[in-house]
């Protein structure tokens, strides 16, 4: 079996800069969704979940347009660099955060509505500024949701296909991932070649979820155990 690390090297790399962006960009936008009491919060809801239930090729596709030559976003891009955003790197990382952030969000959002208000309000009552309220109350108390939140962005953007391959198509170093180089040994009758990348990605993606979703456990039985030793 053939692997080709470049390929999973991409790949790694744009997780890891997908990750990284939803969760400075994530944190707000779920830390809004859990405490705002405006009336219509319910759309921009559906809007962040929406890429859940859209297919990636429709995603894609209206990326790719957005993305292009033709959209004011495209020449502009293509005014300063000389090329546009379609069919590189950062039209990959674009449409991979857009693709992966209700994996993201949803998490952040989760976690932060089951924190006590109680702590938040006297936190706010002994003078501690929103901030400061969410940076040494929220953040600590949510952390499980937080963690499971990033990895989960970065499990996805790892296995995605449909949104990469409209948008940035097939460029080996460039824009050519792990599920494209799977999808292109298949298309070759590679099956060795295919299977050992698809082996690959299944053991990477079950390692990251295991240790995620192993730490929250280690940390919730920590907490169970502090409680029952009180008592």
């Amino acid at each position: 079996m053939s692997i080709n690390w470049e390929a999973f090297r991409l790949t790694i790399e744009l997780a890891v800069v997908v990750s990284a962006i939803l969760l400075a960009v994530g944190l707000p936008l779920a830390y809004w969704v859990a405490f705002s009491r405006w009336h219509w919060k319910f759309l921009v809801e559906a809007v962040v979940a929406l890429p859940i239930v859209l297919p990636p090729t429709v995603l894609g596709f209206y990326l790719l347009v957005a993305l292009g030559s033709r959209s004011p976003l495209g020449r502009w891009w293509q005014s300063l660099t000389g090329h546009t955003l379609a069919f590189t790197f950062a039209g990959l990382v674009i449409g991979s955060i857009l693709y992966s952030l209700p994996f993201a969000v949803q998490p952040f959002a989760a976690s932060f509505s089951s924190v006590d208000r109680k702590l938040i309000a006297a936190s706010s009552t002994l003078g501690a500024s929103p901030i400061r309220t969410f940076r040494r109350v929220v953040v600590p108390l949510s952390m499980p949701g937080l963690v499971t939140g990033v990895a989960l962005a970065f499990a996805h953007t790892m296995g995605e296909f449909g949104v990469v391959l409209m948008i940035g198509g097939n460029i080996p170093g460039v824009t050519r991932t792990v599920s494209i180089d799977i999808y292109d040994q298949v298309q070759a009758s590679n099956y060795a070649g295919a299977n050992g990348m698809a082996l690959l990605l299944l053991i990477f993606c079950f390692v990251v979820l295991a240790i995620v979703y192993g730490l929250n456990r280690k940390r919730q039985d920590h907490k169970l155990w502090k409680v029952g030793s009180v008592d």
